[in-house]
């Protein structure tokens, strides 16, 4: 009978030490088990994603902030901006991890005549379909903040805007509670006055939108 026990005391004792013994999580770099770790790129980038500059400034571009696993990761940039000729430029960077995986980001360069910018486009204007308002308000010279910029029935948002040479006007490429947004074929009638636009971005239609403003 003792031993009996004595071999049960062995056998217990065994199964506690098998039971209790540390796994081993000492894993080569990049690895979980025999799984590899997969690290998305992060990248933005650097100084602000919408820059305004006049026409004939020197640009030069900062460049993004790209890295994947807390590790510097190359990317490539895309675009140029003329400081010499009026107009919306987006700067575009690329990444691709090592596992195929893309990321990327942009900036929105704004080069502004400065004899737009002595305007004041300021006020309250309608859209033609639907009686909406949109609420322009000067922040800069050229520069506004638009609320309800496609005259929508959808929670109204609020974009830049810009009156960036004659009676050319535009929403820079620029992200919103909506997603990305910005417009095409933007023009200030003066003697309305009156402008209208198209708004790109998923959750509008692509026709022409005219507003009129109030008194």
């Amino acid at each position: 009978m003792k031993k009996n026990i004595s071999f049960i005391t062995i056998l217990f004792s065994v199964m506690i030490a098998i039971s209790c013994k540390k796994d081993n999580f000492n894993y080569p770099e990049g690895k979980v088990g025999i799984s590899k770790i997969t690290y998305y790129i992060d990248i933005a980038p650097k100084g602000a994603a919408l820059k305004v500059i006049n026409k004939g400034d020197t640009y030069t571009d900062e460049g993004a902030i790209s890295t994947a696993g807390g590790k510097d990761a190359p990317y490539k940039p895309s675009g140029t901006v003329n400081s010499a000729v009026p107009g919306i430029y987006v700067i575009d960077y690329a990444a691709t991890n090592e596992d195929g995986f893309s990321s990327s980001a942009y900036r929105t360069v704004v080069v502004m005549d400065p004899a737009a910018t002595t305007k004041d486009l300021s006020g309250t204007y309608t859209r033609s379909t639907n009686g909406r308002a949109s609420v322009w308000t000067k922040t800069a010279p050229g520069v506004y903040s638009v609320t309800n910029p496609g005259g929508a029935a959808v929670p109204p948002i609020s974009v830049v805007v810009v009156n960036y040479s004659g009676n050319n006007i535009a929403i820079p490429q620029q992200e919103t509670s909506a997603g990305t947004f910005s417009s095409s074929n933007g023009i200030y009638n003066p003697a309305g006055p009156s402008y209208s636009w198209n708004i790109a971005n998923g959750g509008y239609g692509q026709q022409s939108r005219t507003f009129n403003k109030q008194p």
